[in-house]
């Protein structure tokens, strides 16, 4: 998943500031609701209770706090789904309920990929970091004849995670699911997200 490379640091807050941690909180609010383009800093500092000037004293810029916002948030996704590589179709479960719990997460992620120029990757990328380790897990078990060597571990995961978020990135669907669908219950969509995932990559047995 993507982040800003924005230029500037972000400053280290002083001992006991809970400024920037109300600043992170207001702003993964602000970019939800209105992209980072649309985000506006005056009303990230009245959510947060300080000033604009508070605001810029932690971070040097909207894209630098895009940026911290966004690196948060998906260390929380990874902790939150824990991908088991021997059971993908359970990972595919946990993602999807997560994003549906949470639909304004997965429109804060989704802003950062419009909105943003994807920068080459960086070594300290910990983004990049948490894909690599998952992809190597996903080695490890082809390796052990647990999952179909015949694929390449970058394409199972993208697969899974864009099958997990099916229906949190078409809100439009999920819309007409809910009056068309035999079962219009969130339940079937996310039985429909297992299943899909455990015919392309079974549990290992």
């Amino acid at each position: 998943m993507p982040q800003s490379r924005d230029s500037g640091q972000t400053a280290a807050p002083a001992a006991g500031d809970t400024t920037r941690e109300r600043v992170l909180t207001a702003a993964m609010e602000e970019f939800a609701r209105h992209g980072i383009a649309g985000a506006r800093v005056d009303r990230i500092a009245k959510l947060a209770r300080t000033s604009k000037e508070r605001v810029y004293a932690h971070f040097r810029g909207k894209d630098a706090l895009y940026a911290d916002v966004a690196a948060r948030e998906y260390v929380v996704i990874a902790e939150a789904t824990q991908m088991d590589p021997s059971d993908l179709p359970g990972y595919a479960g946990r993602l999807f309920d997560y994003f549906v719990a949470r639909p304004d997460h997965h429109r804060l992620i989704a802003w950062g990929r419009l909105e943003l120029p994807r920068a080459a990757a960086v070594a300290d990328d910990p983004d990049q970091a948490v894909i690599a380790r998952k992809i190597d897990q996903l080695r490890q078990v082809q390796q052990a004849g647990q999952l179909d060597p015949a694929w390449d571990p970058a394409d199972v995961l993208a697969l899974v995670n864009q099958i997990a978020m099916t229906w949190a990135s078409q809100p439009e669907l999920s819309e007409a699911a809910a009056v068309h669908a035999v079962d219009p219950t969130t339940a079937a969509r996310r039985a429909a997200v297992v299943t899909a995932v455990e015919q392309l990559f079974p549990r290992a047995r």
